[in-house]
């Protein structure tokens, strides 16, 4: 149910089945696993009295992503939302430490700490597996603009990353 029509489909057989991948696109995005369920929750209350044209249209599930992201920067400009982080995460995943599970941890970390845009563009890049002109119908910009955010975003994690695919620790990149 990745695309197409679902002019049959109810709200509550849309919630149930795409319900859950909704809530995963939002972790990523925010980082967080309460503020994603509220974050998809309030789209959720947003779409619901529009169902009916939201149905119609070619693709609503990138419609319902679009809401996401939309309902992700409008969070994030409400300055009382800003966090502020008030002590170093002590830093026990090695190689060998955690296995393969602590390293894609460890890397979606680094991923969090990117910018809001860049980010979406990476996570419905890599997460989503969605092409570039998709992205840019979600994130409202042009596909030359996806491709900018994803060069940039990649280039910094590349610095953030070490040799061995580690994040590097801000005082040793000194």
């Amino acid at each position: 149910m990745r695309s197409g029509r679902l002019s049959g489909v109810t709200f509550e057989e849309y919630v149930l089945t795409r319900g859950p991948a909704l809530v995963r696109l939002a972790r990523l995005l925010v980082g967080d696993d309460h503020r994603a369920e509220d974050l998809v929750q309030d789209v959720l209350a947003r779409a619901y009295p529009r169902w009916a044209r939201i149905c119609r249209t070619d693709q609503p599930d990138l419609y319902l992503r679009r809401m996401l992201v939309n309902a992700r920067n409008s969070w994030w400009r409400r300055r009382t939302n800003h966090e502020f982080a008030v002590a170093e995460p002590t830093e026990s995943a090695r190689p060998g430490a955690g296995g393969p599970a602590a390293g894609r941890g460890a890397m979606w970390r680094v991923v969090a700490a990117l910018a809001g845009r860049p980010r979406a563009v990476l996570v419905l890049r890599f997460y989503e597996d969605l092409d570039d002109a998709t992205i840019a119908g979600i994130l409202g910009c042009s596909a030359v603009t996806v491709r900018t955010h994803a060069m940039r975003a990649l280039a910094t994690l590349r610095g953030r990353v070490g040799d061995a695919g580690w994040p590097v620790r801000e005082e040793s990149r000194r």
